[in-house]
């Protein structure tokens, strides 16, 4: 059977109380940016039903012909506001969720040399990236987005088709939003890196892009890796009670260990 992954107990984590600033502001951080992440997931519902409706109507364009000759050009039915619509929804979507994504370690990583660092390594290598990479440049991108927003609010700024959609600047400036809270995302991380580096090192506290040296193997590409038996069939989940799983003496023993 495979290496059972580390499950911590109750005490293993530093009380909160216990904990330096940096690391509860990290938190507070990771909270925001996380609401923010779960808020924005919504949005794949309007756009899922926008396009199948667009879809759909393309598909009977008699019944479009029928209201455009009884009732004249509704917006509701105009594919061209569909479309921009779903453009929206689709900015709005991944525009919120990419600091969900950072704090949850979720996106693509190219780990042919940071998974063989020592967990040191990988923590100075993550400070250097955010430092010098990650913040620096969501502060560059946020600055000409803001004006990239300014300017359309100023000029008013409509779609550039006649039957489109109006107040451009709206959508432009949640592009801004979502760059703001991957800077948040950013800081969050760098705030626990830092905790990490020159923190108390008997201190153990949840990292987001990280794991701690016993805690190595426990996940694959942010999400948790489970144990399988030869037939394919979950053995453990390092997330169950032990006590809520039918599992053989020796493996419930194992993983309370």
């Amino acid at each position: 059977m495979a290496d059972l992954p580390f499950r911590p107990s109750d005490n293993y984590w530093t009380k909160e109380a216990d904990l330096p600033s940096t690391v509860k502001l990290s938190e507070r951080l990771r909270r925001v940016v996380d609401s923010v992440g779960r808020f924005g997931s919504w949005f794949i519902l309007p756009l899922v039903l926008i396009t199948c409706y667009d879809v759909t109507l393309r598909k009977l364009k008699f019944f479009y012909v029928w209201v455009l000759e009884n009732f004249g050009r509704i917006w509701i039915f105009e594919s061209t506001i569909l479309q921009e619509l779903e453009w929206h929804m689709h900015t709005v979507l991944f525009t919120l969720v990419l600091g969900y994504g950072y704090i949850h370690n979720s996106h693509v990583r190219v780990d042919l040399v940071r998974e063989r660092l020592s967990f040191r390594r990988k923590a100075w290598l993550e400070f250097l990236g955010t430092s010098c990479f990650l913040i620096p440049y969501t502060c560059v991108v946020i600055g000409f987005a803001a004006i990239y927003a300014y300017d359309s609010y100023m000029m008013n700024e409509i779609s550039a088709s006649a039957v489109g959609l109006e107040q451009r600047w709206i959508i432009k400036s949640v592009l801004v939003a979502g760059l703001v809270f991957v800077l948040v995302a950013g800081v969050a991380v760098w705030l626990q890196t830092v905790t990490t580096l020159w923190g108390d090192p008997e201190q153990r506290f949840p990292l987001m892009t990280m794991e701690w040296p016993e805690f190595a193997g426990n996940t694959i590409e942010g999400k948790r890796r489970l144990v399988l038996d030869e037939e394919g069939n979950v053995v453990v989940d390092p997330t169950a009670d032990p006590d809520d799983l039918e599992l053989p003496p020796e493996v419930v023993t194992a993983t309370r260990a």
